[in-house]
């Protein structure tokens, strides 16, 4: 990513179908080089975003620039981007070859340059065996690599991907996510790449922003996301399994700590955006993986008896499900430790790495 420059700048941008406002002054800077990935469950707008950005949509306010250019109202061709789409969109009749060229024959390029560019994508996305075929004879994954290159020999500086993987088996997704990422390493130009999977945010972004109801939530690294989530919606959003929340108080008797279901919490290593006004009703939240068990749970500062309900084994480590008090409770664990359904067992956690959400708005304190 090359800091100082930015490629595309969204300014106040708003999109209403009828009396339905789907984007609200939504404002963007990605920077040269960047791979930003577009967050959210579906229905946020991040796909939305991602067509105004493309000019296939036409905004209802606000103003969007690529490399310096006001394209507010550029047709797709002249934005300099290339696409790729999550069905592919290939043309069934024509060979890969065919469907690489033809967007270049028709802008009127030259055989020669065509050629070269053709050659260049087919090396880069390892689909070289692949140009006399037609896409009914091609994988899912050897499809989308053809789409890819489609947008490939286009030869621009920024590329929009719309969930480019959601059609694909787990372990083909899995493939090509390193594929992609292997691409931007190689070409360092600009991408935007819409997702609902966290993972794929996570494993691709430089940045990640995360959407709802047209807004974007937060827009920072991911480990700062997973680490420090602005608010209930984007910490319950992101990790696999979620947060645990725990409803309860924050009280300042002698020190700050939350109480709940008979749990007291020390949080005096918390850190707390602000010391004033934190008494209110709030969640707690705590990730699965963050909670210790057993004999390296007694030495946390704040630790419970609980009892196991539910074990499923994931291979390389088990998620157990139990309770605090009477609230839902889940915590990931080694798999070689063999947890019993009924087993007695301490959990422990330090509150440094917790997060605290005020109850009425879920904004983190």
């Amino acid at each position: 990513m090359k800091n100082g420059s930015t490629s595309v700048s969204v300014k106040d941008l708003s999109l209403s179908f009828g009396a339905v406002s789907v984007l609200k002054t939504l404002s963007l800077d990605v920077h040269q080089g960047e791979f930003l990935v577009l967050l959210g469950p579906s229905g946020c707008g991040k796909s939305t975003l991602l067509n105004c950005i493309a000019g296939l949509l036409d905004v209802s306010g606000g103003q969007i620039f690529i490399n310096g250019k006001n394209v507010t109202w550029e047709e797709p061709k002249d934005r300099g981007i290339g696409m790729v789409f999550q069905s592919y969109a290939l043309y069934p009749q024509m060979t890969v070859q065919k469907n690489l060229s033809f967007g270049l024959q028709v802008a009127g390029m030259n055989k020669a340059e065509i050629a070269q560019r053709v050659a260049r994508a087919a090396e880069i996305l390892q689909i070289e065996p692949l140009l006399t075929r037609k896409p009914s004879e091609l994988s899912g994954g050897q499809r989308q690599r053809v789409a890819i290159g489609r947008a490939l020999v286009r030869d621009v500086d920024v590329f929009l991907f719309d969930e480019p993987l959601s059609n694909l088996d787990a372990k083909l997704r899995g493939e090509l996510r390193v594929e992609i990422k292997r691409l931007h390493q190689r070409l360092g130009n600009t991408m935007l790449y819409v997702t609902h999977d966290q993972i794929e945010a996570m494993t691709l972004a430089d940045r990640i922003a995360v959407m709802k109801g047209g807004v974007i939530q937060q827009l920072d690294a991911p480990q700062a996301i997973y680490s420090r989530p602005v608010n209930r919606f984007v910490a319950g959003f992101i990790g696999s399994p979620g947060m645990n929340f725990l409803d309860g108080r924050v009280e300042t008797n002698s020190a700050p700590a939350f109480k709940a279901d008979g749990v007291s919490v020390d949080l005096s290593r918390y850190d707390f955006a602000a010391r004033d006004g934190i008494e209110r009703t709030v969640q707690f939240g705590v990730r699965p993986e963050h909670i210790e068990i057993g004999d390296a749970a007694v030495a946390m500062p704040c630790t419970d008896e609980v009892e196991v309900e539910i074990v499923e084994p994931m291979g390389s480590d088990t998620i157990a499900w139990t309770r605090i008090g009477s609230q839902a409770f889940t915590f990931r664990a080694d798999a070689e430790l063999n947890l019993a359904e009924g087993q007695p067992i301490r959990l422990g956690f330090d509150a440094a790495r917790a997060s605290l959400f005020d109850a009425a708005t879920g904004d983190r304190i």
